[in-house]
């Protein structure tokens, strides 16, 4: 299973995000409609995660050790801030309020595919965030990280 794509939505003044109907089967099929989202520690964005797929990146995460302060923290912040929940009968999930500052969520959201999981981002929080990454690739820096040099697109 892989999200693709982008796809701008709303969410409601309760806090309700429907789902494309693309993305809603995805994880119709692969997690039984129930999903964790948490908060992405280095961007402004939430990240959704079939319960299947949420379950191996958890694993990984509590197979760190909590003695060292790095991992601790990682576990604090993804770990802490998961939230299990689950698609209604109209294709949309809650999202809790703490979620939602942290994304600072108004109305108009993103959903970014990005493989096993989905970004949820504030549509001008996105948009900022794409067109400085635009003209940072636009910059001619000489530098390409060793893993790119050999895509060709």
């Amino acid at each position: 299973m892989l999200f693709r794509g982008v796809s701008s939505v709303n969410m409601d003044a309760k806090g309700r995000m429907a789902l494309p109907v693309r993305y809603r089967e995805l994880i119709q099929e692969a997690s039984a409609g129930q999903v964790v989202v948490t908060i992405d520690i280095s961007e402004r964005c939430l990240l959704l995660y079939p319960l299947n797929h949420w379950e191996e990146v958890q694993a990984q995460i509590d197979a760190l050790p909590n003695m060292d302060p790095s991992s601790r923290n990682l576990q604090r912040l993804l770990v802490g801030h998961a939230m299990d929940l689950e698609i209604d009968g109209s294709g949309r999930l809650l999202l809790p309020p703490m979620l939602r500052e942290h994304g600072r969520f108004e109305k108009k959201l993103i959903l970014l595919g990005q493989g096993r999981k989905l970004e949820i981002w504030a549509e001008e929080v996105w948009t900022a965030r794409r067109d400085a990454m635009l003209a940072q690739t636009a910059e001619p820096s000489g530098e390409t990280a060793i893993g790119l040099q050999s895509i060709s697109l």
